[in-house]
C-alpha cells in the first residue's frame, strides 16, 4: 500500500493511493496515518478496505508528510562510503547518529526555505524508514519486522550551520522545511529489498545525485537494530539512512542552493518530490 496525508499544513487527512493512481480519502476509516494504524494489525485492516468506495481527493490537493505523530527524526551520517569520501571524512566504525528537529518535517512538495543568514544550503536524497511497531533491543535478523514502510526524504542541510558554527550537526539540519517526507509511506511488503533501490536528485533539471541504497555502509536492518540498543523506537519515528554522493558540499567548487531554483528527487518505487527554493523573509 501507498499511504499518504493530504490537506493544509496542520490539518492533513489520511489517504491512500489507489492502484490506478487516484488518491482516496481514508478519513472515514482511520483518524490519521500513524500510531496503531501503521502497526502490522492496523495495516492488515487497511488492506481489507474497498478503495473504490472511498471518496476521491482532488489531485491538486497538497500532500503533507506521509506519517503523523513522529516523535523522533533520527539521521544516519556518512552512511555511503563514496559520500564520506566526497566530504573528506572517513567511513565511521559504527553508524553516526544525529537528530533532526521534528519541526523541520514538511510535505514532499513544500518549498525548501533558505534561512536568513544561510550561504550553504544543500540537498540530500535519502531513504527514510518509518517505524510501525514499538521496539527495543531487537536483533538485526528481526529488525525489519518492526518497520511499517519506506519513503523518500530530503535531508536538507545548511553546511555552515552544521560544521562551522560549533557544537553538533543538529543546528544545520533542523531549520524549517528541511525535512520533506513522502509522497507516500510505501508499506514494507511492497519493497522487496530496501538495499537495492535506485535514487536520484536534480537541481534545475541537472542531475546531481544518482545512486543506490546498495552502497550503504550500514543497511536498514542493521541501523534499526543498532538504534534500538540505545533508545526505544516508537510508531511514526523516522530514520533517514544517509545520502549517496553528489551533494553540493562535495563539488569543486562547492555549489549551494539559491532562491528561484527547483529541486526534484525520487527513489525507485517510492515516488518523487519537487521543491521550489525560496528565501526566508
Amino acid at each position: 500500500m501507498k499511504l499518504l496525508r493530504h490537506g493544509e499544513p496542520g490539518a492533513e487527512k489520511p489517504g491512500i493511493l489507489d492502484t490506478d493512481g487516484t488518491i482516496r480519502d481514508l478519513s472515514g476509516v482511520v483518524a490519521d496515518i500513524g500510531g496503531d494504524v501503521i502497526s502490522d494489525a492496523g495495516l492488515a485492516a487497511l488492506r481489507g478496505v474497498d478503495l473504490s468506495a472511498l471518496p476521491v481527493v482532488d489531485p491538486a490537493t497538497r500532500l503533507g508528510p506521509c506519517v503523523a505523530g513522529t516523535g523522533k527524526f533520527i539521521c544516519i551520517g556518512l552512511n555511503y562510503a563514496d559520500h564520506a569520501a566526497e566530504s573528506g571524512l572517513a567511513v565511521p566504525p559504527e553508524p553516526v547518529i544525529f537528530m533532526k528537529a521534528t519541526s523541520a518535517i514538511c510535505g514532499p512538495n513544500d518549498p525548501i526555505i533558505i534561512p536568513r543568514t544561510s550561504e550553504k544550503t544543500d540537498w540530500e536524497v535519502e531513504l527514510a524508514v518509518i517505524i510501525g511497531t514499538k521496539c527495543k533491543y531487537v536483533s538485526e535478523a528481526d529488525a525489519l519486522n518492526y518497520v511499517a514502510g519506506y519513503a523518500v526524504a530530503n535531508d536538507v542541510s545548511e553546511r555552515a550551520f552544521q560544521a562551522e558554527r560549533a557544537g553538533q550537526w543538529t543546528k544545520g539540519k533542523s531549520c524549517d522545511n528541511f525535512g520533506q517526507l513522502g509522497p507516500w509511506l510505501v508499506t514494507r511488503d511492497e519493497v522487496a529489498d530496501p538495499q537495492n533501490l535506485s535514487m536520484w536528485l536534480t537541481v534545475n533539471g541537472e542531475t546531481m545525485q544518482n545512486g543506490s541504497t546498495k552502497t550503504m555502509v550500514y543497511g536498514v536492518a542493521h541501523v534499526v537494530s543498532y538504534l534500538s540498543q540505545f533508545m526505544t523506537l516508537h510508531p511514526g519515528d523516522v530514520i533517514s539512512t544517509g545520502t549517496p554522493p553528489g551533494v553540493g558540499l562535495g563539488m569543486k567548487p562547492p555549489r549551494y542552493l539559491k532562491a528561484g531554483e527547483v529541486v526534484e528527487l525520487g527513489i525507485e518505487g517510492l515516488g518523487q518530490q519537487r521543491q521550489d527554493v525560496v528565501a526566508d523573509i
